[in-house]
């Protein structure tokens, strides 16, 4: 498409410029596995990109058959013609260039890169990709540099404008600090803060962070409950690839057993990063004393977020505290009905996690299990001090209803900033 002046255009043409712009952007994933697959799916459906480009680094199978099969089936949400148009759906899938592995799916042009491994390699340029879904796991450090195995800036040496992680960032050695043209964001509560001039490295945190600052952004702006005191969590996690399917002997070096363990057989203890990025979600997280862990269950998605929390709780004219379970199922209530509609959902019905698969919700409150209780403690020279407890859950489909959902909308925001 020929570059055009914006400046001597209406505005009514500039905005219509500014989406054929939009519609003819492709966009990158790298990695097909679980998240990688399912943001195919999800560009697919969308009409942000008009191509996107997957990059595997390797042949699968026998043929491109066998990938487009793979591609095009889950054993979680079905198949991909279901996943776009219900039961009734038909699969329309065309290999268009056996070669080059260029595919039409449902009429989107995909294109599978079978060469390289090394993002620095991979031909971003030559394919036109602007954004690049990292979806591997093998490259979580902004700051590293280095190009022997591969590096997330590789990515932008391979031609690509913006990179975005769909894990939070993991610092390596003695590099602790955010490099300043990178940035952690979830979509929905501080994705306005990407700068399209100074950002390249892009985390979009995990599923868990994103569900958490949902549930954990409406307290916060509220007057009535932003003296938390101290925090908890615990999410009841789905098993994921980072688990074994059957008991398997530990690789030299591992600390924790557990993840060798069959993980359809098993309740496992684990850990979560969720706590430390949201402290670059939500800056005024750090002055709360915040614990969290994981539970890993046997089944294949859909989690849920125990929020445990503690209000300095002033007691209103008739001696009762004003934190209590009406005040936040209705902050949460009104937040889903404004400030985060389409992104926290409120329920009044009793769910159980299959019911939540899919849903396109960052974070959905069960207002049913809210609960609060209010004690007294005395902290000299204070006496009496209301101190209001309160339980929270919050269901979430860590695959695609939650997490894949929130990345994908943060890459197609992040395209519309880069003309």
């Amino acid at each position: 498409m020929e570059s055009v002046d914006l400046s001597i255009v209406s505005k009514t043409s500039k905005e219509k410029i500014m989406v054929q712009m939009n519609c003819c952007a492709t966009v990158g994933v790298n990695g097909l596995g679980r998240i990688g697959k399912l943001t195919l799916w999800n560009f697919i459906l969308s009409e942000e990109f008009d191509k996107i480009v997957v990059n595997l680094g390797r042949d699968a199978g026998k043929s491109l058959e066998d990938l487009v099969d793979y591609a095009v089936h889950d054993s979680t949400y079905g198949s991909l013609e279901h996943f776009l148009f219900g039961y009734k759906g038909k699969s329309e899938i065309e290999i268009t260039d056996n070669e080059n592995g260029e595919v039409l799916l449902h009429g989107k042009k995909v294109k599978f890169l079978r060469k390289e491994r090394n993002p620095e390699n991979i031909s971003w340029g030559k394919e036109n990709v602007r954004i690049v879904i990292d979806t591997t796991g093998k490259f979580s450090d902004p700051s590293d540099e280095s190009s022997s195995g591969g590096s997330l800036r590789g990515h932008i040496a391979g031609g690509a404008r913006k990179v975005i992680l769909s894990a939070p960032f993991k610092f390596k050695g003695k590099s602790k600090t955010m490099p300043d043209d990178s940035i952690m964001v979830v979509y929905g509560i501080n994705h306005q803060s990407f700068d399209p001039l100074t950002h390249h490295i892009i985390s979009a945190a995990s599923c868990t962070t994103t569900a958490l600052a949902h549930m954990m952004k409406p307290l916060l702006d509220n007057d009535e409950t932003n003296t938390i005191l101290t925090a908890s969590m615990s999410t009841i996690h789905s098993m994921t690839n980072s688990q074994s399917v059957l008991d398997a002997v530990p690789s030299k070096g591992t600390t924790d057993l557990r993840k060798n363990r069959a993980a359809g057989a098993n309740i496992i203890l684990s850990t979560t990063g969720a706590a430390k990025a949201l402290e670059y979600i939500l800056p005024s997280m750090k002055n709360i004393g915040f614990m969290a862990d994981s539970v890993r269950i046997p089944v294949p998605t859909v989690s849920l977020i125990n929020l445990n929390l503690t209000f300095h709780s002033p007691l209103d004219g008739n001696g009762f505290p004003k934190v209590n379970r009406e005040l936040i199922n209705n902050i949460y209530k009104d937040a889903s009905e404004n400030r985060h509609r389409d992104l926290l959902y409120y329920s009044e019905r009793q769910n159980v996690s299959s019911d939540l698969k899919g849903l396109m919700a960052a974070v959905v409150i069960e207002s049913n299990d809210t609960h609060t209780r209010t004690g007294f403690v005395d902290i000299p020279p204070l006496s009496n001090v209301p101190v209001t407890h309160a339980k929270i859950f919050g269901w979430y489909d860590n695959e695609m209803g939650s997490y894949v959902n929130s990345l994908c909308k943060l890459a197609g925001y992040i395209s519309k900033t880069i003309a």
